[in-house]
């Protein structure tokens, strides 16, 4: 019985891990759209 929680838990937490990188990647896409509108407005 522990074997299969302790993998589940494990696969549950890779899982966590890919979701934060990719949360990390658009929140530094929406940055620079934002920087470029920035530029171009006082442009």
């Amino acid at each position: 019985m522990k074997r299969p929680l302790t993998l589940l838990l494990l696969v549950l937490c890779f899982s966590l891990l890919t979701a934060c990188n990719t949360i990390g990647g658009v929140g530094r896409d929406i940055e620079s759209v934002g920087d470029e509108i920035g530029d171009a407005a006082e442009d």
